[in-house]
């Protein structure tokens, strides 16, 4: 595996780029070694400047769900090149794209479309205050909602059940109404609950995919609805991730719930920069122009992201491949649980739908404390030879793989066939 290119690009970006990347995660810190410079991807496959090619598990964390370049998206992305790029001003496409998402989301009956999944975020904790007249939020240790300084807290260790800001730079006040549950506890959300009496909302993912993949009970998720409701609280449900990658719609849905608040990314823009958040009609008419809660932006509803967004979730609709994902999924469970016991290695497998990651522990992993008991040690060894053998992967134990439906049966075999030479290495060194 060669990697002189991109560490020679490591080098030249230092210079001008912080730590010669733009988002923290591409630097490789929890892993180790030279972070990977891409050229390109089609299909299933992407390649690294020094021409390294990887059957593709990152997806760009998640959106690139019918893999990369899909003929489909990318003519229809071309044939709108032509019309401009960016015009201030509505377009068509918003208005289909729109009603694509809302007749996907049950409850929802108006969305507003933004730049990223932190803005829709922001923006919807900012619309529960609006519409409840209330300041704090509860938020889950463990989940990760974008980089806001209100949801920077609770990024683990101590942070992780104390309000305190979770990076440099975020006042204390700027968290002051941020209160932290634990995922999958009731008993955390009800005793914020009975100590505060101006919670305007709960925010989760439904699926949390940033401490890695931990689904919740059903039991929890149905209880959380339960007492959001009775206690006049929001639900502010995150489907950044999750969005149309576990059905046409959200993984909510699958868990028999309804949000108040959606918020969505990822998948809606099909590769482009695109957020969401979407609510039933009495929330959302409290959203400029309509009500008093100001929210804008010069590139919301940009022409060209509309235009793949609905590109992809036309195609997405029409191949239907959410069946298609749990039995990959499932495949690939098998192959790290097998691997893992003939090396005599401790392995949680967990997974929904297109999602799936493992966790080098003996403890089963059903919240951020859990997912923390993970040798990290191991995952590095484990990447770095998934990585030599051809598959890419998060450069993080704590962040899911992705599958897209461009994978073939001869990437899925080699995915298996890297496992079993990767678990052999992370056996190896611990022999050693």
């Amino acid at each position: 595996m060669k990697l002189e290119k991109s560490l020679e690009l490591y080098i030249k970006g230092k210079k001008h780029l912080v730590g010669a990347v733009n988002s923290p995660v591409r630097a490789f810190k929890s892993v180790g070694g030279v972070p990977i410079f891409i050229e390109k991807a089609k299909g299933s496959k992407i390649t690294d400047v020094d021409g390294n090619e990887y059957v593709d598990m990152v997806l760009s964390y998640g959106p690139m769900i019918l893999g990369h370049r899909n003929s489909v998206v990318e003519s229809t992305v071309k044939k709108h090149l032509k019309n401009g790029y960016s015009f201030g001003a509505s377009t068509k496409g918003e208005i289909i794209l729109a009603e694509m998402v809302c007749d996907a989301f049950p409850g929802m009956d108006k969305v507003r479309f933004v730049n990223s999944g932190t803005e829709a975020v922001f923006s919807a904790i900012r619309l529960a205050r609006a519409f409840t007249g209330k300041n704090k939020i509860i938020k889950f240790a463990g989940c990760y909602h974008g980089h806001s300084d209100a949801l920077l807290v609770a990024a683990g260790s101590g942070l992780a059940t104390l309000s305190i800001p979770g990076s440099a730079g975020v006042p204390d006040d700027a968290v002051k109404n941020t209160l932290i549950a634990e995922y999958n506890n009731i008993d955390s959300v009800e005793e914020q609950l009975a100590k505060h009496d101006d919670i305007a909302a709960v925010i989760i993912e439904p699926i949390a995919g940033n401490m890695g993949v931990v689904l919740p009970t059903k039991a929890f998720i149905e209880e959380l609805r339960d007492v959001t409701k009775a206690s006049g609280v929001l639900l502010i449900v995150d489907e950044v991730m999750t969005g149309f990658r576990s059905q046409f719609g959200g993984a909510l849905g699958l868990l028999g719930v309804e949000a108040d608040i959606t918020c969505l990314g990822k998948v809606v823009g099909g590769g482009f920069p695109v957020g969401a958040y979407g609510a039933r009609n009495e929330i959302m008419e409290m959203v400029a122009p309509l009500g008093p809660m100001y929210q804008a932006g010069t590139l919301s509803g940009n022409p060209i992201a509309m235009a793949c967004g609905i590109a992809t979730l036309k195609e997405l609709k029409k191949q239907n491949p959410y069946k298609a994902f749990e039995k990959t999924a499932a495949f690939l469970e098998r192959a790290l649980k097998t691997a893992a016991e003939e090396n005599g290695i401790d392995l949680q497998v967990n997974r929904f739908g297109s999602m799936i990651n493992p966790f080098f522990t003996k403890t089963k992993v059903v919240d951020f404390k859990t997912a923390q008991t993970s040798d990290t040690e191991r995952f590095k060894t484990f990447f770095w030879k998934m990585m030599e053998s051809g598959v890419f992967l998060p450069p993080s134990q704590f962040e899911s793989w992705f599958l897209a439906t461009a994978m073939t049966k001869r990437d899925i075999y080699k995915v298996r066939s890297a496992i079993n030479i990767a678990m052999k290495a992370v056996a190896n060194k611990k022999k050693k």
